[in-house]
């Protein structure tokens, strides 16, 4: 009897050692786990033919809907809205006149229907005459108190633990991560690396101009509205040249706005990794593909990842676990 309580008791002890082994915890064992480890270790091992030297060894990362929720808005929008209808006192014509006028209605319909340029203008109005360290100081304020209207819960409780874990595997193994993203850039920088472990300098996101002034005698940048540039689709690996100086090995997406950049980072040489995030878990996030204006996957990207090889993952079946407060699914 004591024999088999310690097989038992050995058995169990063995399976809690593979278990705190396992790199990637949160995502389902098959072809798309294995091909991330595989990456990792062909090309980190310095006898391997697919071995990266550190110093290239580069990763790109987009940020809404491959590291964190972007329905039914992305978060920066939700940002903007909640600091609109702040200073709309102050604005009493904002009441007819838009976009102004469908944020201060509710009217969620009608600000998923935003185009770019109404959407610009949004985000402009909240970091108007603001200093870089005053809007990263009211970004930080606002997600300590912000909740999600479907998920009700702060919107950092809402970065896909999977996506964290693919972080932390090539941090660990000398990869310097970036994110790339069409949000803004320093509204990312705000946080990105309390919440992802990245640091603000590497990130690299829409960006306006800024101005060099006194305030108070002390140096500052003054945000300005006029844009930089807009960091999304050919604009990420114009980008990803501008700032970083490498052609990514890895890189990661969920969208349209991604494409370029998964294709640059596949014409280079040696092994790569390209890899696509598919929304289609309605339960336990939300399912949307080609028919949503936010975060859209294509059928034409559907099928460009299946002719180059893209890892396309389903977040309904390769992920035992979304975020890191529920409870892992027990996938057939």
């Amino acid at each position: 009897m004591k024999h088999i309580s310690l097989v038992y008791l050995l058995f169990f002890y063995s399976q809690f050692i593979i278990a705190n082994n396992d790199l990637l915890p949160s995502w389902t064992d098959g072809p798309t786990k294995s091909a991330i480890l595989h990456f990792v270790e062909e090309t980190t091992q310095k006898d391997h033919p697919h071995y990266i030297p550190v110093e290239e060894r580069i990763a790109t990362f987009d940020q809404d809907g491959t590291l964190w929720v972007e329905q039914p808005l992305n978060t920066q929008l939700f940002f903007a809205i909640d600091h609109i209808k702040l200073f709309a006192p102050q604005h009493p014509d904002w009441k007819e006149k838009e976009p102004f006028k469908t944020i201060l209605m509710h009217d969620v319909a009608g600000l998923k229907a935003f185009d770019e340029r109404e959407i610009e203008q949004i985000i402009a109005v909240t970091h108007a005459n603001m200093t870089v360290h005053e809007y990263k100081k009211a970004v930080q304020e606002w997600l300590q108190k912000a909740i999600h209207p479907h998920f009700k819960k702060p919107f950092t409780e809402l970065v896909y633990q999977p996506m964290l874990e693919v972080i932390q595997l090539l941090q660990k193994h000398g990869f310097k991560t970036y994110i790339v993203s069409g949000s803004g850039q320093e509204f990312i920088r705000a946080y990105a690396e309390k919440i992802y472990g990245i640091p603000p300098e590497h990130v690299i996101g829409s960006a306006s101009k800024v101005k060099y002034i006194y305030q108070n005698d002390c140096p500052a940048l003054l945000k300005l509205s006029e844009l930089l540039f807009v960091d999304d689709k050919a604009g990420k690996p114009e980008a990803i040249s501008l700032i970083i100086g490498r052609r990514p090995f890895a890189a990661f997406g969920n969208s349209i706005g991604d494409r370029e950049m998964l294709e640059w980072t596949q014409a280079g040489c040696g092994k790569r990794l390209e890899l696509l995030v598919y929304h289609n878990d309605a339960i336990r996030e939300y399912a949307y593909g080609p028919n949503s204006k936010i975060g859209t996957f294509s059928f034409a990207l559907m099928e460009e990842a299946k002719k180059r090889g893209w890892l396309v993952v389903s977040m309904k079946d390769d992920w035992k676990m979304i975020f890191a407060w529920e409870s892992p699914c027990k996938l057939p």
